[in-house]
């Protein structure tokens, strides 16, 4: 019996639950594959009233419970723009704890939404693009960030470096200027490659007296992207100490309805076993 997981990090907001509870039962339909929503850590904490009445199960105690059922084939779709250390280290332990248990399970987790050394696929770029082009209310072209979390993996902001070079290309005509910044970064040289931050970067020169669209690399409302989070303070106070900015934010890569196919090109792979970011085949 095989089950099909759509998986995030997690949040203690409600609002990031109840998005890819939305895309999984959207995946659902449009696939004809039951494909259930989970994360890895923190939505289990978020009371059962404030999701509809259904408690959120994180990965590993559901994994347990429905290898315990009778599931013998698991196939994971990660919600992440790339392999961060939640997907490369955390998920493959937390998963060979679930397989010691239940050794005839076999566990597939799919690549995330972005694979860079695929052939070229714009798909998400394309999207951020129909979100940037929805905030375009001006005659003058706008300046476009694109702006992430930030991360302590290189590969992940290589992610979103690769996707601002499609965003460039595809908006080439419509903006003045497409660039990239993180939300924040660790302390050290050794995290420089997240740079620029946004609040450096809107507080800049090149910036002064312009109109500049945030095209937001986030998955689902949380407290950083979501409404009164960290981006939106970074936002305003930018605006306060710069009067003749303006920042406008567009709706976040997660909740545009072509993300679900990039999703079920995951499910596709996942279903075949290739390509696969981690295989635990089941043991005798």
């Amino acid at each position: 019996m095989r089950k099909i997981l759509l998986v995030d990090n997690g949040s203690l907001r409600p609002q990031a639950t109840l998005n890819l509870r939305r895309l999984a039962r959207a995946l659902s339909r449009t696939t004809d594959h039951e494909v259930e929503a989970t994360s890895l850590l923190h939505s289990y904490k978020i009371p059962a009233e404030e999701l509809e009445g259904q408690k959120a199960v994180s990965l590993g105690p559901l994994a347990e419970q429905l290898a315990a059922q009778g599931t013998t084939e698991l196939v994971i779709l990660p919600f992440f723009f790339g392999p961060s250390q939640a997907l490369t280290r955390y998920l493959p332990e937390r998963l060979a704890e679930v397989q010691a248990q239940y050794p005839k399970l076999d566990i597939k987790v799919a690549l995330p939404l972005v694979d860079t050394l695929a052939p070229l696929d714009l798909r998400l770029a394309q999207l951020l693009a129909d979100n940037v082009r929805e905030q375009m209310d001006s005659l003058s072209p706008p300046k476009v960030v694109l702006v992430d979390h930030g991360s302590p993996i290189p590969e992940v902001t290589a992610v979103r470096n690769y996707l601002a070079g499609q965003l460039s290309v595809l908006l080439s005509d419509e903006a003045s200027c497409v660039t990239f910044a993180s939300m924040e970064r660790r302390e050290g040289e050794a995290y420089r490659f997240n740079e620029p931050l946004l609040v450096d970067l809107l507080a800049s020169p090149a910036m002064a007296d312009s109109e500049v669209i945030l095209a937001m690399l986030f998955l689902s409302p949380g407290r950083h992207a979501g409404e009164g989070g960290d981006i939106a303070e970074i936002c305003e106070q930018a605006m306060a100490n710069s009067p003749g900015l303006r920042v406008t934010t567009t709706r976040l890569a997660g909740e545009h309805d072509a993300i679900l196919e990039v999703l079920t090109t995951r499910l596709s792979e996942g279903l075949v076993g290739s390509p696969l970011l981690l295989s635990l085949p089941a043991r005798a």
